[in-house]
């Protein structure tokens, strides 16, 4: 029997009237001072907004841009596109100009909304001629077809628009980790399932708060902020910017937060640049006083009213995990694709097992194939890839799950673990097999080490390259020396022979979204790691030293 839920616009319509004037978006809009808007605000923008659409004559399911940081109009705006009956295509706020490009010609966007953006000059040269294009609130500086202002100055539409649970609601493109970025078609009812099911699991409820930070383009932020703020009545306050982020985070002291794990360990790298990290382990030990410490530390971070923490989009240390559980805080994990609407696994509150992601959220299936591949299926699976027929049949089987990609296996409990990606597998010159993403997580565990790709395809033995943290630049090299190479041979200790790592490479770059080293999502892209470095590393795999040093 089919598992009841509720689509996206039926619940915000029925919060919308339930209690219009309790406070739904905080916003910075600088200097420390903050818009706030109610639900009965947000609900009569969008429906004004969605009047202008409607009277564009677009055809019905039209594709809209949507290209902005987070902010309160990004929601108001998806609302909006929604309630017009058209398709929302959010872009990342950071993509090139060719990536802009792409990505709206490919979708066939009939509008583009730009909002709040940090280079909105590089952006811009992207937008295809004769794209109509609309100034959201917070949007930089420049010349727009139309403002948001034009939009309000329109009616509110009188009726609560119910699309059907088949009908496109957006279109998510992928971060582009192994080349161009796909465009993942998710329905209303998609949406709908993973919302339901998935806010049914933690308890928030009214009283609770959100930070949005991340982007809400990727579907991890858009439905753990987005839609779990709407089915579950969450207040969300905004990030302004990266300098005023801890003032943000503190104004919000959310109860439930959603990080990648560079993120959480971006806090605790925080912490040691106050508190000398042996100095707060000692601390940290001492009985009674211990907690305290923890709470304190937490309190610090804006963290301390914190009741569900989550990780998600990579594998978590497990060393950073514990750290956090002596603060205080159980950090679970979360795992799922964009083509499952983020929906598929995470641990529940009590029942974590280092190690392990947890157990399949609610009507979600999981098969382990015969490759060792995990393949899941759900309500919240997706149609299928936009104008790519070849690749969604690649990806979902005759009988409707999802290939994900990542090996894996489960425990009797039906937990998770993932062991690779089927993909990211490279062979060494010995002709053995390798799977880098476990070798990675074990290397960063190290408070040093912030960023890690391991690599080795063709070479004798695999090596890791790596960027230092703040606090391990500012060391003097040759006391870093030392501990590095211990901690390499205790890495090289847990893995098997042929997986042992002939050297430790730190690297002089740092590895950030700007410079093409990382998606939008935080992840690494292997393939610009391997590019980069590819012709230094024959010379680095004939080195004698096991930790080198990039000159």
């Amino acid at each position: 029997m089919p598992v009841a839920f509720r689509l996206p616009l039926q619940v915000f319509f029925e919060r919308e009237a339930r209690h219009p004037r309790k406070t739904f978006l905080v916003q910075p809009v600088g200097g420390g001072e903050v818009q706030t808007l109610t639900w009965e605000e947000v609900g009569q923008q969008a429906r004004r907004a969605a009047h202008w659409l409607r009277a564009r004559e677009l055809p019905q399911g039209s594709h809209i841009a949507l290209i902005s940081k987070n902010c309160a109009h990004w929601i108001i705006a998806d609302l909006a596109i929604w309630m017009a009956g058209h398709v929302s295509v959010p872009l990342y706020p950071n993509l090139t100009a060719d990536s802009v490009a792409h990505v709206l010609t490919h979708s066939e966007a009939a509008l583009a909304l730009i909002g709040k953006l940090d280079d909105w000059p590089a952006m811009a040269p992207g937008i295809p001629h004769g794209l109509p294009t609309i100034s959201l609130p917070l949007c930089p500086a420049g010349t727009f077809d139309f403002t948001w202002a034009d939009l309000q100055k329109c009616s509110p539409i009188q009726d609560n628009p119910a699309p059907d649970a088949s009908s496109l609601a957006t279109i998510i493109y992928t971060s582009g980790t192994t080349g161009l970025p796909k465009g993942v078609m998710q329905t209303f009812g998609a949406l709908g399932f993973a919302a339901t099911r998935g806010t049914e699991l933690f308890g928030l409820g009214e009283g609770d708060r959100l930070l949005s930070y991340l982007p809400l383009c990727h579907v991890a932020e858009r439905m753990f902020v987005e839609m779990a703020a709407i089915y579950t009545g969450q207040t969300v306050f905004f990030a302004e910017s990266l300098d005023t982020f801890l003032a943000d985070l503190r104004r919000a002291r959310p109860t439930a937060l959603f990080g990648v794990p560079r993120i959480w360990t971006k806090f605790q790298m925080g912490v040691y640049a106050k508190v000398p990290e042996k100095r707060l382990e000692t601390l940290l030990r001492l009985p009674f006083i211990g907690k305290r410490v923890g709470h304190k530390v937490l309190a610090g971070l804006g963290l301390d009213a914190l009741r569900i923490a989550l990780s998600g989009a990579a594998p978590v240390p497990e060393a950073l995990l514990r750290w956090y559980q002596r603060l205080g805080l159980d950090v679970l994990e979360v795992y799922g694709m964009t083509e499952a609407c983020g929906y598929s696994h995470v641990s529940r509150p009590g029942l974590q097992t280092l190690g392990w992601i947890g157990q399949p959220c609610p009507g979600v299936e999981v098969r382990i194939d015969p490759s060792g591949e995990v393949q899941v299926r759900s309500g919240a699976t997706m149609l299928g890839y936009f104008k790519d027929p070849q690749k969604t049949a690649e990806t979902l089987t005759d009988d409707g799950y999802l290939r994900t990609g990542d090996k894996g296996e489960q425990d009797a409990e039906g937990r998770l673990r993932l062991t690779g990606r089927l993909k990211e597998i490279f062979k060494t010159s010995k002709g053995k097999y390798v799977a880098p993403a476990p070798i990675e997580n074990r290397l960063a565990e190290h408070a040093r080490i912030e960023q890690v790709c391991v690599v080795g395809d063709g070479l004798i033995a695999p090596m890791g390259l790596c960027v230092l943290s703040a606090v391990g630049q500012a060391e003097a090299r040759e006391v870093l020396q030392g501990a590095l190479e211990r901690w390499l041979e205790q890495v090289n200790q847990t893995l098997d022979k042929h997986e042992r790592l002939q050297h430790l490479v730190v690297v002089n770059d740092n590895w950030a979204v700007e410079n093409g080293f990382m998606t939008p999502t935080l992840k690494i892209k292997r393939s610009v790691i391997e590019a980069t470095y590819g012709e230094q590393l024959p010379t680095w795999s004939e080195r004698s030293e096991t930790v080198l040093w990039q000159d």
